[in-house]
Parts: C-alpha cells; structure tokens; sequence
C-alpha cells in the first residue's frame, strides 16, 4: 500500500456576514485532507473551531502528526485511538471513507445500508444582530419551511418575537450558543414556548448547564457544545432532549455513526448540525442525517461561493452526494 497525503488550507467567502453570540466572520476558512491511494484520491474537508482552541495551523499540524501512519495504511478504526476528536480527524476520516468507496467500487451509502437516501429539509441560518435586522433576515427567508436564529445576547425575547412575526409559516430553531444565564433561561424558555419555538440548542454554557435538570422544558433543549461524541452522552441525560451532531466535533463520520446510534438508544432526539464550509464538509453529514429529527446543512447557502460539483440544494432541501463530490 502507497499513500500519499496531501493537506490544503482553503478560505471561502461568507455571502455577508454570518454573526453568533461569540462574534463575527466574513470568510469560511477549511482544510482539506486528500489521501492518494492506486490512482484514486480521497478528500474530507474541516473547519477549526476558535471554541475549541483550534486553528487553522494547529489542526494542519495535528493531521501532520499522523502522516506517516496515514501514508502506512492507517484505518478509520485507528484513527480513533491515534487522534483526538475534532476538526482534523474529521478531515482524515471523511478523506478515508471517500477513497474507500473509490478504490472498492462501493458507495459510502451503500456501505452504511442506505438504499436511497433522501433529500433532507435543512434549516436556514439567520445570523445574530438587532430585533429589526433579524426580522429583515426573517422576511427574506419567509418561504423556508425551518429557520435557524442566532441568539444569545440581551434583549433575546424581543429578537424571537421579532422573527416570528416576520416569517410566521416557518417553524423556528433558536441557537443561543451558550449565550443564556441561570438568571434569564426560564423566562425565555417561557417565551419561546409561548411563541411555537420547535427547539433551542444549547441555552448555557457547556459544563454549567446542570439546572437543566431542574427546570421544566416548554420547549426541547438541544445539546451542541455539550457533545461531542459518544462518551458524552451519560451525562446529559436528564438535562438534554435532543444532540447536535457534528462531524468536527465528533472527530468524523465514523465516530458520529456511533454517537447518533448510541443518542438514539438513550432516547435523545438527533440534531444533524454543521460549521460554516463547504459542499464538501456537507456531503457526509447528509448520510449521518437520513432519518434525524432536524437538520442543518446550510453552511453552502452561506457561501458567495462553493465548491464546484458541490450538493444540489432546491430551496431548502438538500440532496445526497454525488460520487463526483464525495462518497
């Protein structure tokens, strides 16, 4: 076996700018892995996540780490004992299950027992900013049948109020990214319930979040930064309704198949999310969300530009991946 790894950083531009309680960002930056293997190429995209200590240079060098296992034959299996979850596992591991389907003939969904996979109805993103520059968002997306608002900051229930009045046939997700207090859940939980929220991920921070357990829930509370991947899940019973999975949180496809299968025993909810990238970073996630409650693969919708051969969206569904994209 002759492997050959390539590592390439990549920045795509946002349409705008996408804005969450933790700040502001104008361009996608990614990195993509592609494992050459008998004249077939693999490729998996991650973006680093700044929450997560990650950069772009720190997860480069992380895939570095594991060149020479990588280039001797290393398998999805030992990824997960030779790297750490998060964004550069998850680049590597999609690369291996993308050249695995090449050189075998059989595609990743085929391999996963997905007969035909579905388009999916993904929510749209409505970055955070002031109750009339979200309405403007809102009314200009009135059409999508799921909308994602970015919360988190003052003044939240004016936003959410905002927004449904201005796309009212639309069911509405709130994200606070840990952005709520011990002193204000309960009255915003109150007024999201009161004004058809369909769920609310991660309303404080990650590790602080233990009154969850002892307030009502009007509305089903979604882990995010809670979760990464499968050994997570014991603690988050009783204060979590439903998981958002993401594949540079998981550290790839391969560990997120386990945590979404193990969230479905313990009777979580599944939340198929994604960070700000590409059709490539998208087209795994797709498969991983066949049959999940809600999904949210927006992130080229985001984009002035994506990839070319990227997913088909039509509105707000999106369709599986081509072999010509990944898979």
């Amino acid at each position: 076996m002759s492997r050959v790894l390539s590592v390439v950083e990549e920045r795509f531009p946002i349409a705008g700018t996408f804005t969450i309680s933790r700040g502001s960002k104008t361009e996608a930056e990614v990195i993509t892995c592609e494992i050459a293997e008998s004249g077939f190429v693999g490729r998996g995209e991650c973006v680093p996540y700044k929450r997560y200590g990650e950069t772009m240079a720190s997860v480069a060098e992380a895939i570095e780490q594991v060149r020479r296992t990588i280039e001797d034959g290393a398998s999805r299996a030992d990824l997960l004992t030779r790297m750490s979850a998060g964004a550069a596992r998850n680049a590597v591991d999609c690369a291996l299950w993308d050249l695995e389907a090449k050189i075998s003939g059989v595609r990743v969904k085929d391999r996963l027992g997905i007969v035909a996979p579905l388009a999916l109805e993904t929510a749209y993103t409505l970055s955070l900013g002031e109750p009339e520059a979200m309405a403007a968002q809102a009314r200009a997306n009135a059409s999508r049948p799921l909308l994602k608002v970015k919360i988190g900051s003052d003044n939240d229930i004016a936003r959410i109020r905002a927004v449904t009045e201005a796309a009212p046939n639309s069911r509405l997700i709130l994200d606070a990214n840990e952005g709520w207090t011990d002193d204000n859940i309960v009255e915003n939980l109150a007024a999201a319930a009161e004004l058809g929220i369909a769920l609310i991920e991660q309303p404080l921070p990650a590790g602080a979040d233990q009154v969850l357990g002892r307030i009502p829930h009007p509305v089903p509370i979604c882990a995010d930064e809670s979760v990464h991947t499968a050994a997570d899940l014991a603690e988050l019973k009783g204060l979590y309704d439903a998981v958002n999975i993401k594949l540079d949180k998981s550290g790839g496809l391969t560990a997120a198949l386990e945590l979404r299968d193990q969230a479905r025993v313990l009777g979580f909810q599944i939340m198929v999310g994604c960070m700000v990238g590409t059709s490539l970073a998208m087209a795994p996630a797709v498969l991983l969300a066949q049959g999940a409650e809600f999904v949210d693969l927006d992130g080229p919708l985001l984009l002035a530009r994506d990839r070319s051969q990227g997913l088909v969206y039509d509105g707000s569904m999106v369709s599986p991946p081509l072999p010509e994209l990944w898979g």
